[in-house]
């Protein structure tokens, strides 16, 4: 049956899917096994075409493996292949009758943080990958830092290669007892625990033979629990100007064009602009040159007013109700990727929506000790993966909100 059939034939799961799709990464220290716990979702879930299968059997027989290598669906790069590592983000979809996926494959080496910050930075969930055998690693701390830091408030830790570990549960409590201890102060919402096995799929996608003991659910269906948009929804209208449309559709003389960051708008809210502060009425939502009764977080939209204003790409419209403050000064955390150390009173180009403004580093105040995330005095420069703190000031005011209640 195909997933609409099965979706008309359910209302049940009709209502889940229209909680969207779901964007998740998998992270942790290098050898945990996230490119073959991606591969296992995708054959387990039926989301490999033939071909691709075909591609992947012939490419493990090369290798001389009896049984498919499911982590080479995932490691496209030569040189990733070569190593046996993962360097880039590898972007995967699938779907199930009651969600769409979008998973970021991000590497475990440190010397590759960048790009596990890149992928994380648009997920709502984080999938942290533990080798039964080893236990929790410094990088799997500083990976479960960064998804905090980033706002992911659902952090599943998969204990995988648990048919190395003898399947002992004995193991998998004294990994979820360590890890709760280091993760205590950073207050995650959503912490799960899973065991797994990657390679020979239990409590991936089903339940399997191995963990009889386990009275949880396997990670897909946790995944499957999540609803998107949730918290984005909760915020205060937040919509970047992308694009000014002259003249607008619908007879209107411009349209502001652009993708809502968080809330909902509808006609007849009043909004302000930013950094002008000037209010106005919304007269109409438009989507695909026709007028729509609303929209939400993640559509993009063009948005006419009730009255002419100066608006060109970098502003932002919102709520009247929840306005973001308004400042040249403020204090953000940071993770300097560079492998140059970051100078004292550099100066920097900030993105921020659809505005770029050059900003200036003004101070810097601490950094976050990954193995006891405590906050210690910055003894030199920062260099490449340290998280701190920082005062910045830039040339033009911007916007915002704290991260920790908009990550958007």
């Amino acid at each position: 049956m195909t997933l609409l059939g099965e979706l008309e034939r359910s209302p049940d799961l009709r209502e889940d899917a229209d909680a969207g799709v779901l964007r998740f990464i998998t992270a942790g220290s290098v050898d945990d096994g996230k490119s073959t716990l991606i591969g296992r979702l995708l054959h387990d879930t039926h989301a490999l075409p033939e071909d691709q299968l075909q591609a992947l059997q012939r490419a493990s027989a090369r290798r001389g493996l009896a049984a498919p290598d499911l982590s080479l669906l995932t490691d496209g790069l030569e040189a990733e292949r070569e190593q046996g590592i993962t360097i880039d983000v590898a972007y995967r979809y699938f779907a199930t009758p009651r969600h769409k996926f979008i998973i970021a494959d991000t590497p475990g080496h440190a010397q590759y943080t960048r790009n596990m910050v890149t992928g994380a930075s648009g997920a709502e969930v984080a999938v942290i990958l533990v080798d039964a055998r080893k236990g929790v690693l410094e990088q799997t701390r500083r990976h479960t830092c960064i998804a905090h830091m980033l706002g992911i408030r659902h952090i599943f830790v998969a204990v995988n290669k648990m048919d190395l570990a003898g399947w002992s549960e004995a193991r998998f409590e004294a990994i979820c007892a360590a890890f709760r201890g280091f993760a205590a102060p950073l207050a995650i919402p959503d912490l799960r625990f899973f065991p797994v096995s990657a390679l020979l799929g239990d409590q991936v996608v089903a339940a399997g033979s191995g963990m009889p003991w386990y009275r949880g659910v396997p990670l897909l269906a946790a995944l499957e629990s999540v609803r998107t948009g949730d918290d984005l929804a909760r915020c205060g209208l937040r919509f970047p100007v992308q694009l000014v449309q002259r003249p607008g559709p619908l007879g209107a003389s411009r349209c502001y064009l652009g993708r809502v960051a968080s809330g909902a708008v509808r006609a007849g809210d009043e909004v302000t602009l930013w950094p002008a502060a000037m209010r106005a009425r919304i007269l109409q939502v438009v989507a695909a040159q026709e007028e729509i009764a609303e929209a939400a977080a993640g559509d993009s939209i063009g948005l006419i007013l009730d009255r002419e204003l100066d608006i060109s790409r970098g502003d932002l419209i919102a709520g009247a109700a929840q306005p973001p403050a308004l400042s040249k000064n403020f204090t953000a955390t940071l993770c300097w990727l560079s492998a140059t150390p970051l100078p004292a009173q550099a100066r920097l180009l900030l993105r921020q929506g659809t505005r770029t403004v050059r900003a200036r580093l003004a101070a810097l105040e601490d950094r976050l000790d990954i193995q006891t995330l405590e906050r210690r005095p910055l003894e030199a420069s920062p260099g490449m993966n340290d998280i701190f703190s920082a005062r910045l000031t830039v040339q033009q005011p911007l916007a915002f909100d704290p991260y920790a209640e908009n990550r958007a």
